[in-house]
C-alpha cells in the first residue's frame, strides 16, 4: 500500500521558509510545520516540499516501502498523489537536542492517479527532524493507517 508524503506526508508533508529559518523551535514551531508541509503537499507545490525534505529524507510506509525526498516530490507534484484535505489530532512534539520527534494522527484525503485508489481516513504518523543550518528538516517518516483505536 502506497502512503503519500506528508502523511505526511505522507503523509504527512513542513517547508515553509519561516519555519526553515527557525532558532531553536518550540512545539509551536514543529506543529507550524506539520500544517505548512500539509498544505503545501495539497498545494503540490514543489519549491516548498524541497525545503521541508532534508537530502537524505527516507519515508517508510505502512507496507514497509521506502522512499526518497526526489521519489516523493515528483509523486506529489506530478499529480500522481493528489492530497486534498488533511486534519491533524493527537500531535505531541519531543525535543532531544537538535532532533525533534513529532507524532500524531492525519485524517487525509487523496487519490493516486494511476490507479484511482484513495487514500481516505486516518494514518498515524511518525517525523523525525534534525536542525541543520537554523531550520527543521525531515530526515525520516513513517505512516500506518489507522485501522481501529
Amino acid at each position: 500500500m502506497r502512503i503519500a508524503t506528508g502523511l505526511a506526508g505522507a503523509v504527512i508533508a513542513s517547508l515553509l521558509s519561516s519555519c526553515a529559518g527557525a532558532g531553536a523551535g518550540s512545539e509551536a514551531d514543529l506543529i507550524k510545520l506539520e500544517n505548512d508541509w500539509s498544505q503545501a503537499t495539497v498545494a503540490r507545490d514543489g519549491a516548498r516540499l524541497s525545503r521541508f525534505y532534508a537530502d537524505d529524507y527516507v519515508f517508510t510506509d505502512a507496507d514497509g516501502a521506502l522512499s526518497t525526498k526526489s521519489k516523493e516530490i515528483e509523486e506529489i507534484t506530478s499529480g500522481l498523489f493528489h492530497e486534498t484535505a488533511y486534519k491533524f489530532d493527537d500531535l505531541q512534539v519531543r525535543f532531544f537536542g537538535e532532533v525533534a520527534v513529532v507524532t500524531g494522527r492525519n485524517t487525509i484525503r487523496g487519490t493516486w492517479e494511476d490507479t484511482g485508489q484513495t487514500m481516505n481516513g486516518p494514518y498515524r504518523f511518525t517525523d523525525v527532524f534534525v536542525m541543520r543550518d537554523g531550520g527543521w528538516q525531515c530526515v525520516a517518516s513513517q505512516a500506518s493507517r489507522v485501522e481501529r483505536e
